[in-house]
């Protein structure tokens, strides 16, 4: 789907024989985006707090980098800037097409692909189950999505 991404500037998404969507690349894009926003800088424990207190949600990594939601970059921002906190990296997060698409297909899919070990929990005892790798719903997802140039 990234070249997709790429060269269609409208999207016709149906699933179950029902409009799903019918927009740009960017609008599809940004309904699966959760406003969330990739903060790098100088004193993480400290604008985490800061951060929180002004009701954002705040998830850190081990390399000390912080996605924040419920705030806009701006605000970010300026939250950093009045605790003298200096930003290195502050990046508005938005989902690949590919993202947006599984999020919003979730429930209007006719088949659903399962790992190895998921069919075989499913199968009945002494049952022989193939080893196709190219599951269902990369099926149903190219069989959904249109493109118009």
């Amino acid at each position: 789907m990234p070249e997709m991404a790429l060269t269609a500037d409208r999207l016709v998404v149906i699933g179950r024989g029902r409009l799903i969507a019918d927009t740009t690349v960017e609008e599809f894009t940004l309904r699966a985006s959760r406003g969330q926003v990739l903060v790098r800088c100088a004193d993480p424990a400290r604008l985490a707090a800061a951060l929180v207190a002004a009701g954002a949600s705040v998830t850190d990594d081990p390399q000390g980098m912080l996605l924040v939601g419920g705030l806009e970059a701006g605000e970010i921002g300026r939250i950093a800037h009045d605790r003298d906190v200096v930003l290195h990296e502050l990046t508005p997060q938005r989902a690949s097409l590919e993202e947006a698409f599984m999020e919003l297909t979730a429930g209007a899919v006719d088949y659903q692909g399962r790992t190895p070990l998921e069919s075989a929990a499913l199968a009945p005892a002494g049952a022989t189950l193939a080893t196709n790798h190219t599951s269902a719903t990369n099926h149903a997802a190219a069989s959904n999505l249109t493109t118009e140039r």
